[in-house]
């Protein structure tokens, strides 16, 4: 492929393996586009795709899967942890290579109209795509959630980008956008009081006087009864993992409790855990480009 597009399709079911199978077989389906990972999460009740493919291919399959979402997905019986408004909740597409965030904002507008005109779906543009400051950021595209939008879209600054000012009935309304690639990243604490999660979080996220590139709320991990931080980065190389992770260790022995684990949902920049390689094991004059083995065979 001369031109390549991420796709990270987040869908709004996490625990009905015969929805996620469908998914993940109408995402295999278009020819120029592969499947490259996908994660699903029972307490969030969500699922993440990570997708690449040439721009027409990758338009294609995002129309497929929303399609597909809105006939299996009803929001009005959905519940999870997961802040969401919409069965394809977020379509973000990331310029991988021959590709610019300009074309990506098109491709976004793109899939947004044709997902209004044929499934009736209304959406938000967000992040680079965004119309107006405030789309930019997902959360405050999303505050309020599916219950809460029919009220929200009545504001004069809350029109659709594309679509009326009312939701699907069952399917709600989604944020289309291009980005940066991102790190959604998750912390475990030993502890199953939610107030710990949700203060750690207010404390590392940017919008609370945190780290400038973190999103972070706290989430209740029912299944194994422990909180959560959870995190989307957005520049790990403005702001680093370990970094973020450092001062979830200091602010959780704080509340006299201590990190259990963390993971990474979908895929990640080599160079993201490469860097936390370097900060941990305090290698000195350390040549990511160079000293990397795989940089020189691929």
């Amino acid at each position: 492929m001369a031109k390549i597009v991420e796709f990270i399709p987040n869908f709004s079911e996490g625990r009905r393996q015969d929805v996620i199978d469908l998914l993940v077989k109408e995402a295999r389906s278009v020819p120029s586009v592969m499947l490259l990972d996908y994660s699903s999460d029972t307490s969030h009740n969500r699922s993440v795709f990570t997708m690449v493919g040439d721009p027409t291919g990758i338009a294609e399959a995002a129309f497929r899967l929303c399609k597909l979402a809105s006939e299996k997905i009803d929001l009005r019986e959905h519940h999870g942890e997961h802040p969401r408004m919409g069965a394809s909740d977020v379509f973000p597409f990331v310029p991988v290579k021959e590709v610019t965030v300009e074309e990506c904002v098109e491709l976004s507008k793109v899939v947004a109209e044709r997902i209004w005109k044929e499934l009736k779906i209304p959406s938000f543009l967000y992040e680079s795509s965004a119309t107006r400051p405030e789309r930019t950021n997902l959360a405050t595209v999303r505050k309020g959630q599916f219950e809460g939008m029919p009220e929200k879209l009545l504001k004069e600054e809350w029109a659709p980008d594309y679509g009326e000012r009312k939701i699907h009935p069952s399917a709600g309304i989604m944020a289309i956008g291009a980005r940066p690639p991102l790190i959604a990243y998750n912390v475990n604490l030993s502890t199953s009081d939610i107030r710990i999660a949700n203060a750690i979080a207010k404390t590392i996220r940017g919008s609370s006087g945190g780290y400038q590139y973190c999103k972070a709320i706290g989430v209740m991990l029912e299944e194994r009864n422990i909180a959560q931080v959870s995190i989307n980065m957005v520049n790990f190389e403005g702001t680093p993992l370990y970094r973020v992770f450092e001062a979830i260790r200091a602010e959780a022995k704080r509340w006299g409790v201590t990190i259990t684990g963390s993971e990474i949902i979908g895929l990640t920049p080599v160079k993201a855990l490469a860097d936390c390689a370097e900060y941990y094991l305090q290698i000195e004059n350390f040549d990511y480009k160079k000293q990397v083995l795989e940089n020189h065979l691929l």
